[in-house]
């Protein structure tokens, strides 16, 4: 029953989150903002939707260990998950403005959330700063736009489809039924979602942190899984991996912000094993991006083997951690005496073999 519940949720959030993109990009092309605009804004936050709706209803619920776990998993899930199965399908050209701009932010406020956590908790004027920070970055994405080339603004405007006179969405009352039948789903998914993780973590004995990093966390990035795989399918590589990476930055920034204001003056609690463990394996993910994207400008195949390989290792760990397995010991003393080494060695050789073979 539980299972049920879970797949429905899911199903109502994804469902909600293309429904209320869909509504909200109608609306605003109606209204005569650019698809280049809406694009960058409504679009690329609209794939982190999930993940806004399970936290702020896990903290009306009292479970901000689900909350926090979810968007800390989740990045983690976008970038050696998604990433990862995406470039098996076929490498990914890495856009120079993401290696210069978009990956440099997304380190940065994944360091500054370390630096917001480190007393255990964020509060609630931490979650004012990271929402204002969302506000300030979306403005700033929107005025560069305008700078952008004609043929940027071509590639972004496609992910928009234009309002067709005579479509029964092209109306106020039909794009205003789309947003609210998005956020009701959204709404009703996320509560159920959260619901059955709950039983499940009572059930398989581990907490609410290691459900919200694990099944959670990768239920919730649905949208994000299936718009990468897509444009890497059709060739939009591009796409594919901005997706990741701006998800990545919304849900600091926005998720967390948004999650924190409701949670009033308590804020939100973070777990010892949070702060001692996953926030760092975030802020390591994202910085493993930095000598992946540089390799030739693209993730290859063997390099998104290695971010499946990882994922899998991740979730092992938190496996095997939360039932404190005999195994456990052993797993660790591996992954840091031979396969972390060995991955930091072929990541640098790999970076200078191209500067090797410059003039």
């Amino acid at each position: 029953m539980n299972f049920l519940l879970f797949a429905a949720g899911l199903v109502g959030l994804v469902l909600g989150a293309n429904l209320l993109v869909r509504g909200a990009s109608k609306l605003a092309l109606s209204f005569g903002i650019s698809p280049l605009v809406v694009g960058l804004t409504i679009v690329a936050f609209g794939t982190s939707a999930p993940e806004v709706a399970v936290s702020v209803g896990a903290v009306l619920d009292g479970k901000t260990d689900l909350a926090v776990g979810n968007v800390v998993g989740s990045n983690i899930f976008n970038v050696l998950f998604i990433l990862g199965i995406s470039a098996l399908i076929t490498p990914l050209v890495v856009n120079m403005q993401l290696i210069r701009q978009e990956v440099p932010i997304m380190l940065g406020v994944s360091l500054l959330l370390v630096a917001l956590g480190l007393d255990g908790r964020i509060s609630f004027t931490d979650a004012a700063l990271l929402f204002v920070l969302i506000v300030v970055y979306t403005v700033f994405l929107v005025v560069q736009s305008r700078r952008e080339t004609q043929a940027g603004k071509d590639a972004l405007s496609d992910e928009v489809e234009p309002v067709v006179e005579g479509a029964w969405d092209s109306k106020l009352p039909a794009q205003l039924v789309l947003i609210a039948a998005g956020l009701a789903a959204l709404v009703v998914g996320s509560d159920w979602l959260v619901t059955a993780a709950v039983a499940f973590a009572k059930q398989l004995g581990v907490s609410d942190l290691v459900i919200g990093l694990t099944i959670v966390a990768a239920g919730t990035s649905m949208p994000e899984v299936a718009t990468s795989i897509t444009a890497a399918i059709k060739g939009e590589r591009d796409i594919a991996v901005g997706n990741v990476v701006g998800s990545n930055t919304f849900n600091i920034l926005g998720c967390l912000g948004l999650s924190g204001l409701v949670s009033g003056s308590t804020g939100l609690v973070l777990a010892p094993s949070l702060l001692a463990f996953d926030m760092w394996v975030m802020v390591a993910v994202a910085l493993a991006c930095l000598p992946v994207f540089l390799t030739g400008r693209e993730i290859a195949r063997w390099e998104g083997g290695v971010f499946l390989g990882y994922y899998v290792a991740y979730v092992a760990y938190l496996i095997l951690a939360a039932q404190q397995h005999d195994a456990l010991p052993y797993f660790s003393n591996v992954m840091l005496s031979f396969v972390v080494p060995l991955t930091l060695v072929t990541l640098v050789a790999s970076v200078l073999r191209p500067r090797a073979k410059a003039p």
